[in-house]
């Protein structure tokens, strides 16, 4: 069955549908399950794919603390300046090159009944014609007693941030059934995929099992106009004298931003991705995922050359964990994926004790603690 399942999605949906991509999905254990591979040689830097989400939704506290995000695609929709000022809590902060900054409100809509926010009107169009016509409340948008509104105040109530769900995504998932809209993909992708051989994934019961087997893999979503601003600056060519300037000011504007936000830099939240949700974990990856485009569009590029036939691994881990422990790595993967990692790294590490990195730091910082004379004792003692 999971073959069968995997070799359905050898295709990504991209900004433009359907599209073929280097890759294909295998089963690899029944341990490990499917896995993504490369079905050509895919030199390092290159973009492997690109992959619009079946269904994505901002983090409700992110949302909650003013982290403006198109409600459909997640683009950040403050003006650089204006993020740069929330963030550091400077009302008065001024950005240099404000042309730069890619936010354009002029595109901006709401929805006509209960006014939250899209980038455009495509996004508009798109959620409506998805799910907003079943979730939208209305004149109750700001009402506590809405359904809905109880629904995403009980789950804040016991998911605090960091974030890494959202109920809404779960709640759009069920409005993209109620709207009819899986019939309409399911028929979609069965014009594009269709195989007699693997006809049971393509009646509707078949593709309901599938589209819900998708929704038990999330993938993180960060967009911000702030960091689309500094990558536009630093492709400005400038003199010398400018180009430290500029750069000394983006040094202290991220230095007063940790001061005063801390961590939460972005507008966050997840979606459902079929290819990416393939990949599996490893400790030291060969590809990565961005959001480069400022909105819910995941792109996977090769971090070193990949070979026809090897498996394409990502690292649900950021590169801070990627460097703790084996033990400490395992501890986090159990803890939020419920999986021990076999990769290269981990197996190579194998004999290592079975310590955190914490523990390890504690035992460091109580030896460098400890007195000349008792380190000499204990030295004298293994004698």
């Amino acid at each position: 069955m999971a073959a069968s399942m995997c070799d359905v999605f050898s295709f990504c949906v991209g900004v433009a549908g359907p599209a073929r991509v280097p890759v294909e999905v295998r089963f690899v254990s029944s341990a490990k399950g499917k896995g993504l591979f490369a079905t050509q040689l895919i030199r390092k830097g290159e973009t492997i794919f690109v992959e619009r989400p079946l269904v994505a939704a901002q983090f409700l506290w992110n949302a909650l603390y003013r982290y403006r995000a198109c409600d459909h695609c997640l683009r950040a929709l403050e003006k650089a300046e204006e993020n740069a000022q929330r963030l550091t809590g400077k009302p008065g902060q001024v950005l240099p090159h404000p042309e730069l900054c890619p936010v354009r409100k002029d595109l901006h809509q709401n929805c006509p009944h209960c006014q939250v926010t899209y980038c455009s009107a495509e996004c508009r169009l798109a959620a409506a014609e998805q799910y907003h016509q079943i979730l939208c409340p209305g004149p109750s948008q700001d009402d506590p007693a809405h359904p809905l509104n109880k629904l995403q105040e009980a789950w804040r109530s016991v998911h605090y941030p960091p974030e890494t769900a959202s109920i809404m995504l779960m709640a759009r998932m069920v409005a993209t059934v109620k709207q009819g809209q899986l019939e309409l993909l399911r028929r979609l992708f069965t014009e594009a995929l269709y195989e007699e051989a693997l006809s049971q994934w393509f009646t509707p019961d078949g593709f309901r099992s599938l589209f819900a087997l998708v929704g038990t893999n999330g993938q993180g979503i960060g967009t911000s106009s702030l960091s689309q601003w500094v990558h536009a600056c630093d492709a400005l060519e400038l003199k010398p004298q400018d180009r430290e300037q500029l750069d000394a000011f983006i040094d202290q504007l991220y230095k007063d931003i940790e001061a005063a936000t801390g961590e939460f830099l972005n507008c966050e939240g997840s979606g459902l991705f079929v290819l990416q949700s393939c990949c599996n974990h490893s400790c030291v990856p060969n590809a990565e995922t961005s959001f480069p485009e400022n909105n819910f569009l995941l792109h996977v590029t090769a971090l070193e050359d990949i070979k026809p036939g090897e498996e394409i691994c990502i690292s649900y881990l950021d590169c801070c964990q990627r460097e703790r422990s084996r033990h400490s790595r395992h501890k986090i993967l159990r803890e939020n994926y419920l999986f021990v990692c076999s990769c290269p790294k981990c197996l190579a590490e194998a004999d290592e004790p079975n310590m955190t990195s914490e523990e390890e730091e504690e035992e460091e910082e109580e030896e460098e603690g400890e007195p000349e004379d008792a380190e000499l004792g204990d030295e004298m003692t293994d004698v």
